[in-house]
């Protein structure tokens, strides 16, 4: 695991550089979907320092099992609303918000411990009905009306875009999602909204990371080829 790790961070490093972004800017959101304790922690020892989780349940378990290891945690599946309570507690990044009921009640929850949720409004890009997120269009509708819940930050903005064999064919989408964040921030008056910065953008995934990060991408969430396919 550990060479695969380093083969990425390479792969990283040669993505970033052909875009002279700096390999900082750039962080591994390691997907442990179905994987064991054992080896998320082979992972952490490996140099992960980010847990990507798609499940409350079955992150509930990990989170206490591996307390101890100083690595941050981000929620990258579909929140519903009465697991807010349970995501505020272990989860440092959100990346799945889409609807104003969801956002009002990760604020009531965030209140209830004095913590301020940080998060990612995730967008439809491609209007597919199997997916979350919330359209294009609506966005920064969306975005304005968190302006008023004082325990929630939107960092910025995720996609997860429709699955093609070639990678390229996913570049519009992650192009896409960064002008959408680009205009979004420029709208924004830093001076009257104190809790959104859309500094973040969540796309890529192992199959298409370097073109993600060529259109700007700050969080890559890699699964296979950290672990190997699911089985």
């Amino acid at each position: 695991m550990k060479h695969r790790i380093n083969e990425i961070n390479g792969r990283i490093r040669k993505a970033a550089s052909s875009c002279n972004r700096e390999t900082e800017s750039v962080h591994i959101v390691a997907v442990t979907k179905t994987v064991s304790v054992e080896r998320i922690r082979v992972a952490i020892e490996s140099g992960i320092s980010i847990i990507g989780e798609n499940y409350i349940r079955d992150a509930r378990e990990k989170y206490l099992l591996l307390s101890s290891h100083p690595v941050a945690w981000h929620f990258i599946g579909h929140l519903q609303t009465n697991k807010a309570k349970y995501a505020v507690k272990m989860f440092d990044l959100i990346h799945s918000v889409d609807s104003v009921k969801l956002a009002e009640e990760l604020d009531i929850q965030a209140k209830k411990i004095d913590k301020v949720q940080n998060i990612l409004i995730q967008v439809n890009l491609g209007k597919e009905k199997t997916k979350s997120g919330i359209n294009e269009e609506d966005a920064p509708d969306l975005i304005n009306k968190m302006s008023r819940f004082k325990n929630l930050f939107v960092k910025g903005l995720m996609v997860i875009p429709p699955f093609f064999d070639d990678p390229e064919r996913v570049r519009p989408y992650f192009s896409a999602l960064r002008n959408l964040r680009d205009r979004i921030g420029s709208s924004l008056d830093s001076c009257l909204v104190k809790n959104i910065a859309m500094d973040e953008l969540s796309m890529g995934m192992s199959g298409d990371f370097e073109i993600a990060i060529e259109e700007g991408a700050t969080y890559i969430r890699i699964g296979t080829a950290i672990f190997g396919e699911r089985k």
